[in-house]
């Protein structure tokens, strides 16, 4: 992906991030990125071009955290998983917060706007099946149903933090908790 391109979708994350989708405009995009007025729309014609292309730059930004939050880019162990998914969550609950934000006008942007539900669907897609791979390399029996359960918990857990945060949020034992249920392991052990 193209250095300006990245950076324009990095300014509509933060448009959807702080604004919402009513102030999510090519012009406020051009406005974040600091780039000429008509430029978002010589990349993203039409709005929901724009909003998809910013769906699967939110995947490749959660892969990239993945890789700088996790103790090893491909955990071998469940302790190593449930650390680098506490360290996701973390970071998407602070200093990621607007992105988590943007990701989450996203998801109830798709309630009212069915069209989005596709783009939508196929970017979540994308992630699951990269973290099915993870957990499927950890020996899950179920990696495909283990892994929607532990996204969707993560989801709401991400959800509540940001609506209504708790004060000492530590995320680790929960997170280890149901991991650890996910793949019949137990707390320590590889």
């Amino acid at each position: 992906m193209s250095g300006k391109r990245e950076r324009v979708l990095d300014a509509a994350i933060e448009v959807l991030g702080t604004r919402g989708m009513r102030g999510l405009t090519h012009r406020a995009v051009d406005e974040v990125a600091g780039i000429p007025q008509g430029s978002t729309s010589n990349y993203f014609r039409t709005r929901g071009s724009l909003l998809e292309a910013v769906m699967f730059r939110l995947v490749e930004r959660d892969r990239e955290d993945w890789r700088a939050l996790a103790a090893v880019p491909r955990p071998t162990s469940v302790d190593e998983f449930a650390a680098g998914l506490a360290g996701f969550v973390r970071s998407a609950t602070g200093p990621d917060r607007v992105r988590t934000a943007a990701r989450y006008a996203l998801f109830v942007a798709a309630v009212a706007e069915p069209e989005l539900a596709t783009p939508l669907g196929r970017a979540r897609a994308e992630l699951l099946t990269w973290a099915t791979d993870l957990l499927a390399g950890l020996g899950a029996a179920e990696p495909d149903r283990g892994c929607r359960i532990l996204a969707d918990y993560l989801d709401g857990m991400i959800l509540h933090q940001l609506s209504t945060p708790a004060a000492q949020f530590d995320p680790a034992s929960e997170i280890a908790a149901l991991t650890c249920a996910l793949l019949g392991a137990d707390p320590g052990r590889p």
